[in-house]
C-alpha cells in the first residue's frame, strides 16, 4: 500500500484549508456501504461510506493533523490494533469520480450504480480523500457538545475488480442484453 498526503492539494470547497488531501494506491477497503442502506447504530439510511486501512505511519500523520483515526481490534495473538479511515461517499455539489476497472476496460459509476461495489471483490483500491474541516458545535450557553474535526470525503476512487478464473475466460465475449438507452433485437427468435 502506498500511502501519501499531498502538499499544497487543498480542499476545494474551503481554499483556507491548512489539511492536505490523501492519495492512497493499492489500498484495501472495509465496511463498504456505497448503497447507503441503513445498519444502526453505525449508517443511517442514506449515508453512503467505507473504510480504508491505513498503514501505522499515515495514521500517525492523520491523527495529528486532527483527523478521526479508528482501530480495529486485534484479531491474532499479536496484538496488532490495524489503523483505518471511515469515509464519506457524497453526490452533491462536489460529486466524487468512482471508477470500476476490469480486464475489459473501466466504467464510471454513478449515484445510481456505485451500490455494486458492495458486493463486488476488490483486487486493489486506489483513491484521494479530500477533508472538510468542520467547527465545534456548541449549545445556546456556549458549552462544546461536539469538537471541531476532520470529516473525511471520497474526490476519486479507481477500483479494480477480482475477477475469477471464468469471468477472465469470457471476458472478450459481448454480452446478450443491451446496456441502458440501446434497443436491440434479440439474436435468438
Amino acid at each position: 500500500m502506498n500511502n501519501s498526503l499531498i502538499k499544497g492539494e487543498n480542499n476545494k470547497m474551503n481554499e483556507k484549508s491548512r489539511i492536505s488531501n490523501i492519495k492512497i494506491e493499492g489500498g484495501r477497503l472495509i465496511f463498504k456501504n456505497f448503497q447507503g442502506k441503513e445498519n444502526l447504530p453505525y449508517n443511517k439510511e442514506g449515508d453512503r461510506n467505507v473504510g480504508v486501512l491505513l498503514d501505522d505511519e499515515l495514521a500517525e500523520q492523520l491523527k495529528a493533523d486532527g483527523w478521526h483515526v479508528k482501530y480495529r481490534p486485534p484479531r491474532q495473538d499479536d496484538g496488532y490494533e490495524q489503523p483505518w479511515l471511515s469515509v464519506k461517499v457524497k453526490y452533491g455539489m462536489y460529486p466524487p469520480t468512482i471508477v470500476l476497472i476490469n480486464s475489459n476496460g473501466k466504467i464510471r459509476l454513478t449515484e445510481e450504480t456505485v451500490g455494486q461495489l458492495d458486493w463486488t471483490q476488490i483486487q486493489k483500491a486506489d483513491m484521494i480523500i479530500r477533508p472538510y474541516e468542520y467547527p465545534a458545535m456548541l449549545d445556546k450557553n456556549g458549552k462544546e457538545i461536539r469538537p471541531a474535526g476532520i470529516a473525511a470525503y471520497i474526490k476519486s476512487l479507481y477500483v479494480t475488480v477480482q475477477e475469477d478464473d471464468l469471468a477472465a475466460k469470457y471476458a472478450d465475449i459481448p454480452d446478450l442484453m443491451p446496456t441502458a438507452g440501446e434497443v436491440e433485437e434479440v439474436p435468438f427468435n
